[in-house]
């Protein structure tokens, strides 16, 4: 498989950040599956630190009405996220904005299976944590996002 059809098949399970793709293309042939998903995350584990920050950030805010990929509307559909009540909307809104203001990066959690009242949960947790320990965490819940993603588009 070239690059260029590597990146447009699986340049998305990273949120928008197809060059990460492109990188892992280079480490090939991949055996199965499991080693094209540790391959991609040796490869953002790679990254610098700064690279890992703009990660991060590619990542919407849970429940929003911004423009986003389509991996990420489908996975918040999932969770009832493009369902919320008012009410819903603007508890999000608000965790959103705290978790913001805290940890200067926006909230990230796999949402695939969950439910509205894990993810608010989560959140409530999750802003007790110290700006390391969140970073990490969103860097763990990208990890499960890539392999949700990836078990999406490639059968073993």
């Amino acid at each position: 498989m070239s690059q260029e059809y590597f990146v447009e098949a699986l340049g998305s399970v990273f949120e928008d950040t197809p060059t990460l793709a492109a990188q892992t293309w280079k480490k090939r042939p991949f055996r199965d599956t499991e080693h094209l998903y540790q391959s991609f995350i040796s490869q953002m584990l790679e990254l610098s630190d700064a690279e890992k920050m703009a990660l991060i950030q590619a990542h919407p805010d849970l429940g929003s009405r911004v423009k986003m990929a389509p991996d990420s509307i489908a996975e918040q559909a999932g969770a009832g996220l493009d369902r919320l009540s008012p009410q819903q909307y603007d508890r999000f809104i608000s965790l959103n904005q705290a978790y913001q203001d805290k940890f200067g990066f926006p909230f990230i959690m796999a949402v695939k299976g969950q439910t509205q009242d894990k993810i608010l949960k989560a959140f409530e947790e999750r802003l007790n944590h110290s700006w390391q320990a969140e970073r990490e965490q969103a860097l763990d819940e990208i990890t499960k996002i890539v392999q949700f993603r990836l078990g999406d588009r490639v059968i073993n």
